[in-house]
């Protein structure tokens, strides 16, 4: 046998790997499309339905027939505001420094790395060091400001690694051009680098708040309730969110409450979807005013 018969047959070896691996992706893809789409199928199935007027303004019940989860959804709305005031500020404030103002040295390189490792933490860790230092240490109680602090923790990293990778992403030219034309370092970043770079900050904040609002265990952790009948009026108040509602219904034995469980996990799907809504709406507006 030649080289050349040699090569062929080695290069027909490797298509032949390709395909497969390929195969097998696809098959993988696909399964979790139909796992996730039966998913859907059958909560929506199931708590559609429940949904109207009463369903969503009343509070939770022992009896089934009167429960809602108006105190849920004030509860997660709270949280989610208060959270996006507290990280969204400190997230990219400190891309910005680490990526434009800090020296490139040892200490920097080991904030990259503490940053990158936080990202991976498990959220209960975080649930730990919110139960340690704000519920007992700053004596907040199980208070929405006890609860969004934490969150905040929890989705810290995710928004400066999004933040720094699209800062970096704007090009070099921009601040060249706008430090000739006389713009002190400062200037170049508020009027022209966090302008380019706030779509794909706005990503990272999607995905931030997106996760913090279908996290049950941090809340657990520092004592947030699952039965509240009524809706937080300040962020010294007791709360409990979309998912912690939902967990207590799943653990109830009676079917009702397992078809009310369906029917939050379709109100709390509608809830991400408009959040997530708005935030691509402002994504593409930063998008045109950038360009």
């Amino acid at each position: 046998m030649s080289w050349l018969d040699t090569a062929n047959l080695n290069l027909r070896k490797r298509r032949r790997r390709a395909l497969y691996f390929k195969s097998i992706c696809s098959l993988f893809t696909w399964s979790c499309f139909v796992l996730l789409a039966v998913l859907l199928v059958h909560v929506g199935h199931k708590g559609v339905g429940l949904i109207d007027v009463d369903f969503l303004r009343n509070a939770p019940s022992w009896r089934p027939e009167d429960c809602g989860i108006w105190p849920a959804i004030a509860g997660s709305l709270w949280m989610m505001g208060l959270t996006a005031l507290i990280s969204i500020p400190c997230g990219v404030s400190a891309a910005l420094y680490l990526e434009e103002f800090a020296p490139k040295n040892r200490w920097a390189h080991l904030i990259d790395v503490n940053i990158s490792n936080l990202a991976g933490v498990p959220s209960i860790v975080y649930g730990i060091l919110g139960a340690t230092v704000f519920v007992r240490f700053l004596a907040l109680e199980q208070s929405v400001l006890a609860g969004s602090l934490t969150m905040s923790l929890l989705v810290l990293p995710v928004i400066i690694i999004a933040s720094r990778e699209a800062i970096r992403a704007v090009p070099s030219t921009i601040r060249h051009a706008a430090l000739a034309l006389g713009a002190t370092p400062w200037q170049t970043v508020v009027h022209h680098v966090l302008p380019t770079a706030l779509a794909g900050i706005l990503t990272g904040v999607i995905l931030a708040l997106s996760r913090a609002i279908g996290e049950t265990a941090p809340l657990i952790t520092i004592g947030a309730v699952a039965y509240i009948s009524d809706a937080p009026a300040g962020p010294m108040d007791s709360f409990t969110v979309l998912p912690l509602q939902i967990y207590s219904w799943t653990t109830k034995a009676q079917s009702e409450f397992q078809d009310l469980a369906a029917g939050g996990i379709v109100a709390l799907l509608v809830f991400l979807v408009i959040m997530n809504g708005i935030a691509v709406w402002i994504r593409h507006r930063a998008e045109g005013n950038a360009n």
